[in-house]
């Protein structure tokens, strides 16, 4: 049974101190997510990994549908920054069937997001599609 997402103090000051990092450098996948809040109106930074695969560059919601992703699901756009280089981008939000390879390189490449997943890098991206409600998945496009 795949754990339940909780953010916690640790996580929130985590979260702070890598955001700190990233608005001066570049650092490999990740980036800063801004995206509109959809009560408030007002901008909502979150860190995440840009997801390669396929040639297309994707964002995961390893913890389900937290704020950002449904923030992101309202506004329908989202600017990323990776050091001092910001683009905005439209995204889409994928079908299971091209959401599962892309969960299966998530797991992988970040194993401290595996407990949230039933399925194992191991197993085949059909496991990780029937997965794609609870962990979305947006291609940039």
């Amino acid at each position: 049974m795949a754990r339940t997402y909780r953010t916690t103090l640790f996580r929130r000051v985590g979260n702070a101190a890598i955001g700190r990092v990233l608005r001066v450098l570049p650092v490999g996948p990740y980036a800063l997510l801004t995206v509109r809040g959809r009560t408030t109106g007002q901008p909502r930074t979150t860190p995440v990994r840009v997801m390669s695969h396929g040639g297309a560059r994707y964002l995961v919601a390893p913890y389900g549908p937290v704020p950002w992703v449904l923030n992101l699901r309202a506004a329908g756009e989202v600017s990323l920054r990776q050091g001092r280089r910001s683009a905005t981008h439209v995204v889409v939000e994928c079908a299971p069937d091209e959401a599962g390879p892309v969960l299966k390189d998530y797991a992988r490449a970040e194993p401290i997001t595996r407990p949230y997943f039933d399925a194992s890098p191991s197993d085949p991206p059909e496991a990780f599609a029937a997965e794609a409600a609870r962990h979305p998945v947006f291609r940039l496009a």
